[in-house]
């Protein structure tokens, strides 16, 4: 149990000129999990242009964690490099945003069981299709990225290079387009989404990916009972086949 619903409880059983009707309302508040996620990273989150509500993998796959765990999720927006300093200070929960399992991650945060496999890989212009033609042709380029995200980690490494990072992908897309730089770097279902959509004739994607990469649900170190319903509430839900489902609406067959 989350300390959070703990302590409501100790309260309700100590002050016991507490209505049993506002008990009732503390113990109600203490099963919504609070989630943090960045609003422009289709297809794991993103704002649907009909219902003007966010959406996406992410989003569903955390919703149907917490309904398995008798919990309703209230979603944060905000920026990538915002989720883990808003998990230290305990303004929400947990936090996922297509959001890769690394070392230096891991001695801030803990992170879920893996959800997804994914790994980088470079969008270009197809006007540069003869001059990029691999990551080797990224030195000494400038190159766009999205902050917080490890594709600016492995861009900052390549030699030479000036990468502009950007707040949202989206941004950094449209600095290729527009000739600011000569690729960019991100998540190849989030790469691969974009020229989907975008159905792009201009922006093409380098073969091949540059990491192998997994992704998690990340909560605060000291919560460990946190860690524990979001892990137990994956479990259900791939038990149950509802994780399959997801998959292949956002993805296709697994």
């Amino acid at each position: 149990m989350p300390a959070v619903k703990l302590l409501k409880n100790a309260v309700c059983a100590l002050i016991f000129t507490v209505s049993a009707s506002s008990c009732a309302l503390a113990a109600d508040d203490a099963k919504i999990l609070r989630v943090g996620a960045e609003p422009s990273y289709a297809p794991f989150e993103f704002m649907d242009e009909n219902t003007k509500q966010l959406t996406g993998f992410d989003i569903e796959l955390i919703d149907a964690i917490a309904k398995a765990q008798g919990y309703t999720i209230e979603v944060n927006s905000m920026t990538f490099d915002a989720l883990i300093p808003a998990l230290l200070s305990n303004t929400i929960d947990a936090a996922l945003s297509a959001m890769t399992i690394t070392e230096e991650r891991l001695k801030r945060v803990s992170f879920s069981e893996p959800y997804y496999d994914s790994g980088l890989t470079i969008l270009i212009r197809k006007d540069s299709a003869d001059k990029i033609k691999s990551v080797e042709d990224l030195k000494n380029q400038p190159l766009c990225v999205q902050i917080g995200t490890t594709g600016a980690l492995y861009a900052e490494n390549i030699e030479g290079a000036t990468v502009t990072q950007f707040n949202s992908a989206p941004e950094s897309y449209l600095e290729l387009k527009s000739g600011g730089c000569v690729a960019a770097i991100n998540d190849k279902p989030v790469n691969d989404y974009y020229i989907a959509v975008t159905k792009s004739t201009d922006i093409i994607s380098l073969p091949g990916t540059l990491t192998a990469e997994s992704y998690g649900i990340a909560v605060n170190k000291n919560n460990p009972e946190m860690l524990q319903l979001i892990n137990d509430g994956f479990a259900k839900i791939k038990a149950d086949g509802t994780y399959d489902k997801l998959y292949q609406k956002w993805f296709g067959a697994k």
